[in-house]
């Protein structure tokens, strides 16, 4: 019988479950110091979000098998920690999704029709139905900004309501769309096409402030505008601006920038509709949580393998000491592949070069890849272990090969993404100082990710004397430090891809400038870490 403590409140039904076959002990609120004598001899450890599991705490914990987060994130858990000391974290990614759903499906509704001002009308005497006609979800145009997990769920929900769903999400294939019954459409003509736009969004350097006030006045009049995602997806006051002068009719907010959002300017509009963050607050949603992870905690204590790690698995040590050192290599190739990318993703092809493509197993190389592409797409913490379910939901055809040796390198990961707009190839080594890009392209290139900067200038030019010294007089008068220079010749002998480390990523105005200039043919931008 192992001994299992729960760090704070979690469904009863999760405990009665656990208790069934092992020694359960429920201590919420413990301080750092109480958690680290509580660790020992604790065989699992279940946290929600206000337990903070320390490295510290996982030193201290001399019998520790795994840590569960009831709940989706695992930032107050220390992973990389608890991977070094081969313990299991495990979460509950999908608690929470058919609740989310159903709440923005809720508040679409509430929104349509009145109904939280007509509750107010009402409870202040009046009888006021003209000021308060609503409209009908049949027939109308939803736009879905993200079909992960929720957006799917969403989708599902407004087809039973006969409404056009219309979806912008680049990550997944058409396929996908299709499956869905979902229209894709580029997130300006979804803007300017859909009478209602949920957000479900992960939020990233990319998607924060995407719903800005230049967007929103590309929204069509009178739409209307829900957030169950992340707060910090919409500029408040552009929306508040938009909703009060009349080109929105009005907003449905669960999430805000800042929380508690007591006093946000949002919640003094009588045109928006606003909630405390509760689109997973259901009972539901917390006895799935408290289940899962539960049945998690089982299965890692019986010996079996948990539906949803969260940290690195093992795979047999001949061959981890062969792919080990390129798994940082793999991750950064993907994670390239996915900024250098256009159009709508399609398909993904690896393949192993060298020594690595003699290997047995090389599911953790695979898996590395997709975490570098979808580390800043997915809501949920993505690693080595729930990656490869990720490229499942988010129906990304990934092909496998392996190949010869790209000299003078022992091993290199290729990544090929596949777009309706063209095919970009990354490859990438275990080089002395880490991992490194070898390879773009046709170029061969040296992309150090240890370099003095993480943001990359990458320049297509003819090559002929000049270019370099155009470009960089441009960075100077913008301001821009340049760390690093280099210049790869292309195959053609016509063509040249210079590659600019450089103190910070250019604006898009910048950037086309540097476009602009003599003898430019392509300007991107990418970020290594």
């Amino acid at each position: 019988m192992a001994k299992i403590l729960i760090a704070d409140k979690i469904a009863q039904q999760g405990i009665d479950l656990l208790s069934r076959s092992h020694n359960v002990e429920v201590r919420p609120g413990l301080s750092e110091d109480d958690l680290c004598a509580a660790v020992v001899g604790v065989q699992a450890l279940i946290v929600r979000s206000q337990t903070q599991v320390t490295a510290r705490v996982l030193r201290a914990a001399d019998a520790l098998q795994i840590v569960a987060r009831a709940g989706v994130g695992v930032d107050n858990v220390d992973v990389e920690a608890a991977t070094e000391q081969g313990i299991v974290v495990v979460n509950a990614p999908h608690a929470n999704t058919i609740s989310t759903a159903e709440h923005a499906m809720g508040l679409m509704l509430a929104l349509a029709r009145n109904v939280p001002q007509g509750h107010a009308s009402l409870q202040a005497g009046e009888w006021n139905r003209s000021a308060l006609q609503g409209v009908e979800l049949a027939g109308k145009t939803l736009g879905l900004v993200g079909l992960g997990r929720i957006g799917t769920e969403v989708a599902k929900r407004a087809r039973a309501f006969e409404m056009t769903v219309l979806g912008f999400d680049p990550y997944l294939s058409d396929e996908r769309f299709a499956a869905l019954g979902v229209e894709r459409r580029t997130l300006d003509a979804l803007l300017a096409e859909a009478d209602f736009i949920s957000l479900h969004s992960v939020l990233t350097s990319e998607t924060r402030s995407m719903i800005n006030a230049e967007r929103l006045a590309t929204f069509k009049q009178g739409a209307r505008l829900i957030n169950v995602a992340r707060g910090a997806l919409v500029d408040e006051r552009a929306l508040y601006e938009a909703v009060e002068s009349g080109h929105l009719a009005g907003a449905a907010i669960d999430v805000f920038a800042e929380e508690p959002a007591t006093g946000n300017i949002l919640t003094t509009s009588s045109k928006i509709v606003v909630n405390p963050h509760l689109a997973a607050s259901t009972r539901e949603a917390q006895d799935r949580a408290a289940l899962d992870v539960a049945e998690q905690v089982l299965d890692v204590l019986g010996g079996g393998a948990p539906r949803f790690p969260v940290n690195v698995p093992t795979v047999d040590p001949e061959t981890m000491s062969v792919i080990g050192p390129y798994l940082g290599a793999a991750q950064l190739a993907g994670k390239v592949a996915m900024q250098l990318r256009g159009g709508n993703l399609q398909q993904v092809r690896i393949e192993y070069r060298g020594a690595i493509g003699n290997q047995k197993d090389t599911t953790p190389l695979k898996a590395s890849v997709v975490v570098g592409m979808l580390d800043e797409v997915v809501v949920e913490k993505i690693s080595a272990v729930n990656a490869l379910a990720e490229a499942d939901a988010h129906g990304l055809q990934i092909a496998e090969a392996s190949g010869p040796e790209m000299e003078p390198f022992s091993s290199v990961v290729t990544v090929t993404v596949t777009t309706d707009e063209g095919v970009e190839t990354v490859a990438a080594t275990n080089a002395e100082s880490g991992p490194a890009i070898v390879g773009i392209n046709e170029y061969r290139v040296e992309i150090d990710l240890n370099g003095p900067t993480s943001n990359v200038l990458l320049v297509e030019n003819i090559d002929k004397p000049g270019s370099v010294g155009r470009v960089g007089t441009l960075l100077g008068s913008l301001e821009v430090n340049i760390y690093s220079m280099s210049v790869a010749p292309g195959t053609n002998g016509s063509d040249a891809l210079m590659l600019l480390g450089v103190a910070r990523k250019l604006t898009e105005a910048e950037a086309e400038q540097v476009r602009a200039l003599e003898g430019i043919h392509r300007v991107r931008q990418i970020e290594l870490r």
